[in-house]
């Protein structure tokens, strides 16, 4: 999995999770912190073409800034 870590604000985390999560099995999104409006999303390598189409598509409709992680890529166990 690619993890990604995105700051938003706090009243879009409700919508832009729900909007993720509808397209299943492409990502894993959760919140890291609330309080600051940190998720992660963890995104099949496989779909990570379109997973960025969609992120690019959801930057234009809310403030989504995307943040460094330490670059490893997450395992579910």
């Amino acid at each position: 999995m690619i993890r990604k870590w995105f700051k938003i604000n706090k009243g879009d985390i409700t919508i832009v999770q729900f909007i993720l999560e509808g397209y299943e099995g492409l990502v894993t999104v959760s919140t890291i912190d609330p309080q600051t409006a940190i998720l992660q999303v963890l995104i099949i390598p496989e779909f990570i073409e379109d997973v960025d189409v969609i992120l690019d598509h959801l930057k234009d409709q809310f403030k989504i800034q995307e943040m460094a992680t330490d670059g490893r890529q997450a395992s579910l166990c």
